[in-house]
């Protein structure tokens, strides 16, 4: 189950949108559904906690509402003329000296 889990959020639409400590987080958040399926542990405590984790990425429709997402947001920061983040930030770094 976790990595259907992975396989599902690391692939969504909102994940083009993820830095490093976004897929931290769904790293973190995937252990605990690992936990949840395989030891048995708390099943209520840890559903709650992944469900209010995955309830910020905008998991389910109700979720994209609260948050004011809506994936014409998405396709447009993500659109062919956007730079990828990571190669912006190797950019900024290049310009403080960085290499």
């Amino acid at each position: 189950m976790a990595l259907r889990f992975w396989d599902v959020y690391s692939t969504c639409r909102q994940a083009s949108l993820f830095i490093e400590t976004d897929w931290f987080e769904l790293e973190q958040c995937m252990n605990l559904v690992h936990e949840m399926y395989v030891t048995g542990k708390s099943k209520v405590m840890l559903a709650a906690e992944i469900r209010q984790r995955v309830a910020k990425w905008g998991s389910t429709v109700d979720d994209r509402a609260r948050l004011r997402m809506t994936f014409d947001d998405l396709d447009a920061a993500t659109s062919a003329g956007e730079t990828d983040s990571k190669v912006l930030r190797m950019e900024r770094f290049k310009k403080l000296g960085g290499v």
